[in-house]
């Protein structure tokens, strides 16, 4: 994530007056948690923040310029496979089956990625793309909603 995209995660976190927002993308992971008028931001590597006094505006320290490469959803071509639904993702059949699908697994039009149960339905989420998988967005066994990230997929070309 880019300190841009940090700070309009603090704005809309104030602006919408929640107490606490987690935004997770690949292994950048910033939990930002509001109160009052103060926040503190705790942000996984390699975005490195202070934490801001009270009643103080929040600042982000310098981050170093990324090398190219170092973040793989950084690529243009990085197609995001969202859900479609709301509900709670699953990785697996059950809880003793091999995952679907792994980072770095080729996947083609039609491959099952996921299940997301809603309303006590099990929704088989299949890929629309042929590509390979770059970053599993979502933890098994957590809520997402409709539109968030699940996988980054690099298309064939």
């Amino acid at each position: 994530m880019t300190n841009e995209e940090i700070q309009q995660l603090i704005r809309l976190a104030q602006d919408s007056r929640v107490a606490e927002l987690e935004v997770q993308r690949g292994e950048n992971r910033v939990r930002i948690r509001l109160a009052g008028v103060a926040a503190e931001v705790v942000a996984a590597a390699p975005v490195a923040f202070a934490a801001p006094a009270p009643a103080a505006p929040v600042a982000a320290a310098p981050a170093p310029a990324p090398a190219e490469n170092d973040d793989p959803l950084s690529d243009p071509s990085i197609v995001m496979i969202k859900s479609p639904i709301v509900g709670t993702f699953y990785d697996a059949p059950s809880p003793d089956s091999p995952t679907f699908i792994k980072v770095g697994d080729t996947v083609s039009v039609g491959k099952v990625l996921c299940i997301i149960e809603s309303m006590k339905l099990m929704n088989e989420i299949e890929s629309e793309y042929a590509g390979t998988i770059v970053a599993k967005l979502v933890s098994n066994q957590k809520p997402v909603e409709y539109g968030e990230a699940m996988f980054a997929l690099k298309p064939n070309k």
